[in-house]
């Protein structure tokens, strides 16, 4: 019997520490939990991504127009190059472009390494794929209307009608990839930095 009430004890005492184990196993991964929470709230509410603040159309015209931001610096470095050098319109276009994915995809890329604490490598394998489309729909949109008033034909970048271009480029490159980006958010192909 004595044995029988040491071994009880035992097994209880046993029990009762695997208790305790799976108790504190709960707590921390409570913890680890909230500290995601909060810290996934506090990345939404610095982007201003909360319900109250407009939904997706605000989110992908925020997203739109940071993509824009990119691509503009670009777009606009390579029209000057382009057009000072003398190249062809299509040169020039090809130029451009490259510029605009370049600036545009560093604009992308850096902020979600620095925000997530991944190399840039990493980042751009999250975002690759939303900012190539979204950069695409964008560049000829832009191409295309800059092209239809004459901005890009004009021999010099002190021509006013070269930066007449570049002004209806750039809300017709917005106005084309909102719908696209509000899209691509909305199906996650598309990350918010």
């Amino acid at each position: 019997m004595n044995t029988s009430i040491s071994g009880a004890r035992h097994s209880e005492h046993q029990h009762g520490g695997l208790a305790q184990e799976h108790h504190g196993a709960n707590e921390n991964h409570a913890a680890v939990a909230e500290q995601h929470t909060a810290a996934n709230h506090a990345h939404m509410a610095h982007h201003g991504h909360h319900a109250g603040d407009g939904g997706p159309l605000k989110l992908s015209a925020q997203a739109t127009l940071h993509c824009l931001t990119g691509c503009v610096i670009g777009e606009v470095a390579g029209l000057m190059i382009g057009v000072t050098l003398g190249f062809s319109v299509g040169w020039t276009i090809a130029l451009a472009t490259t510029l605009a994915y370049i600036s545009g995809l560093t604009l992308g890329v850096v902020p979600v390494a620095r925000n997530q604490g991944i190399s840039l490598w990493e980042a751009f394998r999250i975002i690759w794929l939303g900012e190539v489309i979204s950069i695409g729909v964008m560049e000829i949109a832009m191409n295309v209307a800059d092209y239809s008033v004459g901005g890009m034909q004009m021999g010099s970048i002190l021509h006013p009608m070269f930066w007449f271009g570049i002004a209806v480029a750039i809300p017709a490159g917005f106005l084309a990839a909102w719908p696209v980006n509000w899209w691509l958010l909305s199906r996650n192909m598309k990350q918010c930095h």
